[in-house]
């Protein structure tokens, strides 16, 4: 078994340049870190290009003899301690991490979908990591994300997905609008959540509706406002005007599970 014991190793030093977006964008690839991750991209078939692990992983009893048959399978490449530390993203590292190919391959939207998700300037990476995983929950299949949103391949946006990002499909687009009037064209209305309605997202059909979530400080923007075909807010009893982007949401999306449960 050879091991990588230096941090200068032109292998080693690829890996850290994907924790930059713009080598991510050129590499067309990012990190997953943590068995959990690997496992659940090896289980989705992801495509993995190369699987790192630290040289003493192997004897952790975390990990059954199964995952490490299937992980033997790929380009496995093993590190000291030392070098691994200098590649992890977190702060106690389970020594495992893999390069895996970004899942863009399907750049259009799906149109026989029940609702999408479009996200308008979504800028903090938990919050994004968060409603991908929610969508994913709601078994939702693609989220259209805006220009100037966060990275869905940062490794914390990765990490917060709990594998959802294997499995919902990210269209990033340059001109939100312009897809939201495409969108319009192909059957659905847009749903955006503002406070100068008095229509409850209760009130509201969820059969072929985009539902659009806004900037964390901004909100959504008038210019999608102006082309909404339905605006709707969420009821609230306290004094907060307005709740964080992952939560709105999840109170979104899990209205639209709501009903869909009572209908079946």
């Amino acid at each position: 078994m050879q091991v990588i014991s230096s941090k200068d190793n032109e292998i080693v030093k690829n890996i850290k340049k994907l924790k930059e977006k713009k080598y991510r964008d050129l590499e067309n690839a990012y990190i997953i870190e943590g068995i959990k991750l690997v496992k659940e991209a090896i289980y989705e078939n992801a495509k993995i290009r190369q699987i790192i692990m630290c040289e003493n992983y192997a004897d952790n009893k975390e990990i059954d003899k199964e995952t490490l048959y299937e992980i033997s399978k790929y380009n496995l490449i093993y590190v000291t301690e030392k070098v691994f530390n200098t590649i992890t993203d977190v702060k106690t590292p389970q020594g495992i991490i893999a390069i895996v190919e970004k899942n863009n391959s399907t750049c259009e939207i799906n149109y026989s979908e029940e609702i999408i998700i479009a996200l308008d300037d979504v800028q903090d990476p938990g919050n994004l990591g968060t409603i991908i995983r929610t969508a994913d929950s709601a078994n939702l299949k693609q989220i259209i994300l805006s220009k100037n949103s966060a990275d869905p391949y940062n490794p914390k946006v990765v990490r917060s997905t709990m594998g959802g990002i294997f499995r919902v499909n990210i269209i990033e687009v340059d001109n939100l609008e312009e897809t939201l009037k495409q969108t319009q064209k192909n059957g659905f209305k847009v749903m955006v959540t503002v406070l100068d309605t008095q229509k409850s997202i209760f009130d509201a059909n969820y059969n072929k509706k985009v539902i659009v979530i806004g900037n964390e400080a901004n909100g959504i923007s008038k210019s999608i406002q102006n082309i909404a075909d339905e605006k709707v807010k969420i009821p609230m009893l306290g004094k907060t005007e307005s709740l964080n982007a992952s939560v709105a949401a999840g109170v979104m999306i899990y209205e639209y599970v709501r009903k869909k449960a009572k209908s079946i």
